[in-house]
């Protein structure tokens, strides 16, 4: 049994022309190719090239400086991410989504659309295998090259399984019997309809999109085309964590949105999509919208949407009255303001010291959390013993009538008041 296409260069010792990365004590990598006679240059010093050579994998070389790094086999997640570039490449996190959930197995025939610079063509060809077929189109020349080239450097030389093309998929679609379709594309529903005759029933279309307007109009064009099941759409993001002793929290850098996945399965021919039972949001489809099913979705000229039946909804819970500005909405409809007395806003057969409840809840401190709210706060029960005392304006003044030694008069009051001391000079507390 022979060997996998580029199974050689994955494993063994180092040898000329193999892929090498290394990794500084920063944890930054460096790629390039082994070659007999030459050195590799860094900031830190340099090496011979002869010290990797015939080493095995996970080798540690030190530079003319004393800097040690750490050379292995780049992953393929690593070669995608430093191998030249035409276009934007598809990224490790998405390349292993659409591996995963548009089902590449070995021996696939599988259809792609828009090559870029080789990353998601490199990604199926190890899964397909060299039993199965990868046919790519790519409409622009110069992409193509860089993407050969790239493939190539990676397995060592052209994969049997791959066949490239330079033009649009639409016009160059040849290939039948096709089991998965992975486009890349600008407009991917320009090529829905040559992509709906090149599947078999059960095939998987997926597609790779940048913004949510491709992702809606997309989804749009599957449902009319009429021979794809109900599309899912999602995305991914990855998060790194830091993990040092006691210190385990997330990495501040992720790899957040880079695109929008879409995958659908074809129908048998002569079958219709059963209609989905779920009900859409509100506003989603509004009277411009001219998609599939738009008289059943939209309502009519002066006509508005049929409202839901509230015996559909099940029973309800009252709502507690809700507080704006100064005005209070009771349930029996009387609008209070906050010069009502408090026992007005106590329940049926609450105690009379009993906290009124109030609808939008407190803070910790007794304070309400409607900002407009002018009533006062319920009283604490460290406020309750301070119930029926005068004003603190009229204790400071009862105080200073009826001589120094009245408590709730400030002490510099009573120092005014006694006389013969310094106004402004406050007494020990007692």
């Amino acid at each position: 049994m022979s060997e996998p296409t580029g199974a050689a260069r994955r494993r063994g010792p180092f040898k000329v022309g193999d892929q090498v990365q290394l990794t500084d004590p920063k944890g930054r990598h460096y790629t390039f190719t082994l070659e007999a006679g030459k050195n590799f240059h860094t900031h830190k010093g340099s090496f011979p090239h002869d010290e990797l050579i015939g080493a095995p994998e996970g080798s540690v070389v030190r530079t003319t400086g004393n800097v040690a790094y750490l050379a292995l086999r780049p992953l393929l997640p690593d070669y995608v991410l430093s191998m030249p570039r035409g276009a934007a490449v598809v990224y490790p996190k998405d390349a292993g989504q659409i591996l995963a959930f548009a089902d590449i197995f070995p021996g696939a025939r599988v259809v792609e659309a828009g090559v870029g610079s080789g990353s998601l063509s490199s990604f199926l060809l190890r899964a397909i295998g060299d039993q199965g077929m990868l046919h790519s189109y790519e409409r622009r020349e110069d992409f193509a090259d860089i993407a050969r080239q790239n493939v190539e450097r990676y397995f060592g030389g052209p994969h049997p399984a791959w066949q490239l093309t330079v033009g649009d998929l639409q016009d160059n679609l040849s290939d039948t019997d096709v089991d998965r379709v992975i486009l890349d594309m600008l407009a991917p529903w320009e090529c829905l309809e040559a992509v709906s005759k090149a599947l078999v029933p059960g095939g998987i279309l997926c597609c790779y999109v940048a913004t949510t307007t491709q992702l809606a109009r997309t989804v749009e064009s599957i449902r009319e085309i009429g021979c794809f099941n109900e599309p899912t759409a999602w995305e991914t993001m990855i998060r790194n964590w830091h993990i040092e002793g006691l210190a385990v929290r997330p990495d501040h850098r992720m790899i957040g949105h880079t695109g929008f996945l879409l995958t659908a399965r074809r129908l048998a021919d002569g079958v219709e999509p059963p209609m989905r039972r779920r009900r859409p949001a509100k506003g989603a489809y509004g009277e411009d919208y001219s998609g599939p099913n738009a008289d059943a979705l939209t309502p009519g000229p002066g006509r508005a949407p049929t409202a839901r039946p509230r015996d559909d909804c099940g029973p309800r819970r009252s709502l507690r009255p809700v507080t704006c500005g100064t005005m209070l909405a009771t349930p029996t409809g009387t609008a209070l303001t906050g010069d009502t007395p408090r026992a007005a806003f106590r329940r049926p057969g609450a105690r009379p010291h009993a906290r009124p409840a109030h609808p939008l809840g407190r803070h910790r401190h007794g304070r309400r959390r409607c900002r407009g709210a002018l009533l006062r706060p319920a009283a604490r029960p460290r406020d309750r013993r301070r119930a029926g005392r005068p004003a603190h304006e009229e204790r400071v003044g009862a105080g200073a009538a009826a001589g120094p030694g009245r408590r709730g008069v400030p002490a510099r009051l009573r120092s005014r008041e006694a006389g013969g001391e310094e106004a402004g000079v406050r007494r020990p507390r007692r």
